[in-house]
């Protein structure tokens, strides 16, 4: 009967130490946001008012993300893959909404694409919103 006890304890023991040493590694991970294209483009197109909606495809308001991805990536801002990787940013990196819609206009000047100024910003507001519903977009600056 003791020996029953004294096994049981030993179990908790061991329960208990790995428990917490494996709580102590997951509050030092930052918690892995998933952005998946395909529900992001959903989103953002939900979102967006009717007459961006009327005016705006599924294909161009994809095409709109992966750039803007694409220059999130650039900043630093998107991993090359999806692995734990503990909060270690010391040097904050803002994103302006203001310098990304005017890139996307750019581009879609470029890339030939019938696409009004306006739903390019409403496409960059959804989309933020998409990426803060996920879990992908930290706190606001404190300042500029």
């Amino acid at each position: 009967m003791l020996i029953l006890v004294v096994a049981a304890l030993a179990v908790f023991a061991i329960a208990a130490i790995a428990i917490g040493r494996e709580a102590r590694r997951l509050d030092a991970v930052a918690p892995r946001a998933t952005y998946v294209l395909d529900e992001a483009v959903d989103y953002v197109a939900d979102h967006l008012d009717e007459s961006s909606q009327a005016r705006l495809t599924h294909d161009e308001v994809r095409q709109l993300l992966v750039w803007h991805m694409t220059y999130l990536r650039e900043k630093g801002l998107q991993p090359p893959v999806a692995v734990d990787h503990r909060q270690d940013i010391f040097d904050p990196v803002v994103v302006d909404e203001t310098n990304v819609a005017g890139l996307l206009m750019g581009k879609a000047d470029d890339a030939g694409m019938d696409v009004e100024d306006e739903d390019v910003v409403r496409v960059v507001d959804s989309h933020l919103a998409y990426l803060e519903s996920i879990g992908a977009v930290g706190p606001e600056a404190s300042s500029p």
